[in-house]
């Protein structure tokens, strides 16, 4: 399924390259390090375009189709500690071009937790700016 959704070589390189960077290299790594220097964001631009296909035709197949722009970003989560993961964002191209992240936010209200997540403009998380405009229509899990 990855060949059919993929074009170039360059995308055949990256998926093995990435998976043996995680399998070798992610654990000597403070995952606070690795949010910081922008690896996380690095990984998932390098995979979103082949991810955002399989989503979108997955939707497709299925007779959901989206009609609007889609892309897929990573998920920062603050809270209980940073976790990895992503989303695939949808809304109008201009809004959508302008989202590099999800901010995941966590609380809770006596026993009942919750999950807030934002579309935001960076993958800074000391300073939200959210994207207004735009939505989530998918999450993406993925282990280090």
């Amino acid at each position: 399924m990855l060949r059919n959704l993929t074009r170039g070589r360059k995308k055949y390189f990256v998926l093995p390259a990435l998976t043996a960077l995680i399998a070798t290299g992610a654990m000597a790594f403070d995952l606070g390090d690795v949010l910081k220097g922008g690896l996380v964001g690095v990984a998932v631009e390098a995979l979103a375009p082949t991810i955002n296909k399989a989503i979108n035709t997955l939707l497709m197949n299925s007779k959901a189709e989206n009609r609007q722009e889609t892309k897929v970003v990573p998920i920062l989560t603050v809270g209980k500690g940073a976790k990895v993961g992503a989303a695939q964002v949808i809304g109008e191209k201009a809004d959508v071009d302008k989202v590099k992240a999800v901010a995941q936010l966590e609380g809770s209200v006596s026993k009942i937790g919750f999950k807030a997540l934002i579309p935001i403009e960076s993958l800074d998380l000391t300073n939200l700016k959210r994207v207004y405009g735009v939505g989530l229509s998918a999450l993406v899990d993925y282990k280090l």
